[in-house]
């Protein structure tokens, strides 16, 4: 009897879907780890061995019973992805509100405002050519701030280069940003890196790399630590989809699943890895995917949807302190934005979507939506945030532009403890060039 694709593959069967925003959206909380599931029943398929004469074992590779019939698995059904409120901002279920004080409710709100607005006005300040570069995170604001207000604050964090909300949660000023972007004296890193490239010791933020997933093996690495340190702490990690084609994905996952490591590995699907969108990146169902192949719990949500994020996060955080196990989190949003000021998205698509994205889902409308329900936020506290926080904003962005910047020394200090007889050939050089051609450099102060 000739049987169905549906019939040999019982429950991994699945219809194909191209798209990652095609999956469904769920309330139900729940996260999935295949790898700890008996195997589906398959009543068609019979495991057939004589107990007395065969070797039943199976490979040390694998718990899979051994069968008669020959059937190839092409993918599992569709994950769904948990939701707590709509787009409109109503709690779908009352159990699932996380019922925060309005104190923390309103600070997370705010947070997001002022972040989109910084945004906004760096974004310009580049297109006035005062700073470099710039990255903004319109749309995606709720997958920073709701995942920051679930860990806590010595929990360590290693970012990519769209989290700079979760920065701002932990306390990063206004000046803070500015400085690091213009790359003056009073900035951390000395200059050293490209705008949007932030870091912190003193919030447990590491400075965020250029080249791609680089940081996810990294926080494989700091989770390992912080299970040997043993004082409940954990590791986030942030990733686009993108970077999860890297190789770095597969080898991070693979380590911190087999080692049990304390680590979040948070991937914000936005839609696009630059020009790329995700139905090119990827056959299969996105990157949660992927996770129950590791034997890691794995979650997808709405990352437009704070309530989501939050309680996600909080959830995989009791999972990696207290089982010592990683998660994998996919957080379904969009990137409003241009990937970054040297991109131009409307080359690659619709602004018609854009516009949409930016009427019916934004998360801080969604947020405010909310509140507003609460009578915990008003016409009148929203003109007002708005306004206070572009003034602040703007006379930052004029003061940080007229500090000095860094010493040229810095260029070489701070790679070892003792600088190397190359680095110093290296800086007399750069010495003797600049007194052979003093009318080419402002050497004012050092610089």
């Amino acid at each position: 009897m000739r049987r169905s694709t549906r019939q040999v593959l019982g429950n991994f069967g699945s219809k194909r879907v191209g798209q990652c925003y095609k999956s469904g959206v769920t309330t139900h909380f729940s996260y999935k780890n295949y790898s700890s599931r008996a195997p589906p029943t398959r009543p068609e398929i019979k495991v057939l061995y004589n107990q007395e004469t065969d070797f039943d074992h199976s490979s040390p590779s694998t718990k899979s019973p051994y069968v008669t019939q020959l059937a190839f698995i092409s993918q599992r059904e569709i994950l769904p992805a948990y939701r707590v409120m709509n787009t409109n901002g109503d709690i779908l279920i009352p159990e699932s509100d996380p019922g925060l004080p309005k104190e923390e409710c309103v600070r997370m709100y705010t947070t997001m405002v002022r972040l989109s607005i910084m945004d906004e006005i760096l974004n310009e300040a580049q297109r006035q050519g005062r700073i470099s570069f710039y990255m903004t995170s319109s749309g995606e604001e709720a997958t920073h701030i709701g995942s920051a207000a679930a860990l806590q604050p010595d929990d360590v964090v290693y970012a990519q280069y769209r989290e700079a909300g979760v920065l701002m949660y932990r306390g990063f000023t206004f000046e803070d940003f500015m400085n690091q972007c213009f790359g003056n004296e009073l900035d951390p890193g000395k200059g050293r890196q490209m705008p949007v490239h932030y870091g912190s010791a003193k919030l447990n933020f590491h400075t965020i790399s250029s080249p791609l997933a680089t940081q996810i093996p990294q926080a494989a690495g700091a989770g390992y630590f912080l299970k040997l340190e043993n004082k409940g702490r954990c590791c986030i990690c942030y990733f686009g989809e993108g970077a999860a084609s890297e190789g770095d994905f597969h080898a991070a996952l693979n380590m911190a699943a087999t080692l049990s490591t304390p680590t979040i590995f948070f991937c914000r699907n936005n839609g696009y890895a630059i020009s790329t969108p995700s139905h090119e990146q990827y056959a299969g169902d996105g990157i949660a995917a992927r996770g129950p192949a590791y034997g890691i719990h794995t979650l997808r949500l709405d990352g437009n949807d704070i309530w989501a994020v939050y309680n996600g996060v909080k959830a995989a955080r009791k999972i990696a302190v207290e089982q010592g196990k990683p998660v994998l989190i996919e957080a379904m949003t969009y990137r409003i934005g241009h990937h970054s000021t040297s991109d131009d998205s409307k080359t690659y698509r619709r602004g018609e979507d854009i516009d949409e994205w930016k009427k019916k889902n934004s998360p801080i409308e969604r947020l405010r939506r909310y509140l507003g329900r609460k009578e915990w936020w008003s016409e009148g506290e929203e003109k007002e945030l708005r306004e206070r926080t572009r003034k602040e904003v703007v006379e930052t962005l004029k003061s940080a532009g007229k500090v000095a910047l860094p010493h040229r020394d810095g260029m070489w200090s701070d790679v070892y403890d003792e600088m190397s007889d190359l680095l110093k050939e290296e800086q007399r050089e750069l010495e003797e060039h600049i007194a052979k051609y003093p009318d080419h450099y402002n050497t004012t102060g050092g610089h």
